[in-house]
């Protein structure tokens, strides 16, 4: 079977069973009670959302984990050799790191208070040094791909640094992304969109399968995410996306355009840098409210304004990134 018609396949079943677990799934988060705590300081229109169950993340990661493995059981023995290498860091981001954000979800609503951001950090570290091992030891990388430039060798101590800081830096981005109805869920599509096709650029088939499959997992989560929204996917779904997109543009090598490819989400996490920095130096802020889909809220543009054009932005970038793999020259 070529590997763009699987792909296709993967992605579309991905929808599919996204959609016919998804109400099941929502009962079952409210009948756990396990619902979200909104922040008093922000906008007064999301007051109403108190309560609304957390967790969805569990949705996509569950259909993506069950995907994967049933293309691995599907595949032969000759053609698993290189479908391991080319997923399991990506799949391993996704299960790691989404457990650990449920952990966090579930203790914030139990408790009233997540895991402590050091905590996290450790976990974090240990997937991205985890990642940029493997991929050294299963793909010889000593370097990153440049657009339109080509491989820069940068040894395999630097590599490990910048594994590290895309994990870290990516799950926390996409985390903080996640204030508004389908925001995180949508830039999060025009994102593994991109490196659908940047891994095709890479030449790694079993990897735009994956790829394929999250962008059809969370097409999924976002018929039920979109405003007004049923669920939300919390620490369980904003972590794990970060981390697994950080994963896949490390297969890939060209983590250089993970910033570009997730604009939206540098977006948000600067502001939070430039707000925090400012009222810390200056004594005053910049933004009404950070990240900065708060701050487009409060001086007036209506929440669902906000997000598609957050997803225009994310679309034209995932575009843009993947022309420039598709137009860098590889060995």
């Amino acid at each position: 079977m070529p590997t763009a018609i699987l792909a296709l396949g993967v992605m579309l079943s991905g929808f599919l069973i996204g959609l016919v677990f998804g109400s099941p799934y929502i009962r079952l988060l409210r009948r756990l009670r396990i619902g979200q705590n909104i922040r008093r300081e922000g906008p007064s229109r999301d007051f109403a959302k108190q309560g609304i169950p957390t967790m969805g993340g569990g949705l996509f990661i569950g259909v993506v984990a069950f995907l994967w493995l049933f293309v691995y059981f599907l595949l032969p023995e000759s053609q698993r050799a290189d479908y391991l290498p080319q997923t399991i860091v990506p799949v391993g981001a996704l299960l790691a790191v989404g457990a650990l954000g449920a952990i966090d979800d579930f203790v914030n609503v139990t408790y009233g208070f997540g895991i402590r951001g050091r905590h996290k950090l450790v976990w974090q570290t240990i997937v991205g040094l985890a990642a940029a091992i493997y991929i050294q030891k299963h793909f010889a990388v000593n370097g990153i791909f440049v657009p339109l430039v080509g491989e820069w060798v940068i040894g395999a101590v630097a590599f490990g640094l910048i594994a590290l800081v895309a994990i870290v830096a990516t799950s926390n981005g996409v985390n903080l992304t996640d204030g508004m109805d389908g925001l995180a869920g949508g830039t999060s599509v025009f994102a593994f969109l991109s490196f659908t096709f940047i891994a095709a650029a890479r030449g790694y088939p079993w990897l735009v399968v994956f790829c394929a499959a999250m962008v059809g997992a969370l097409l999924a989560f976002l018929w039920f995410n979109v405003h007004p929204a049923e669920f939300i996917m919390g620490d369980t779904g904003a972590l794990a996306i970060g981390a697994t997109l950080a994963a896949c543009a490390l297969t890939t090598g060209f983590v250089v355009l993970l910033p570009v490819a997730g604009v939206i989400f540098v977006a948000e996490t600067v502001s939070v840098i430039l707000q925090v920095g400012s009222f810390k130096l200056r004594g005053k802020r910049i933004f009404r409210m950070s990240p900065i889909h708060n701050h487009f809220e409060l001086i007036g543009w209506p929440e669902e304004k906000v997000t598609i054009r957050f997803w225009l932005i994310g679309a034209l970038a995932g575009i843009v990134a993947a022309i420039l793999a598709f137009a860098t020259p590889i060995l």
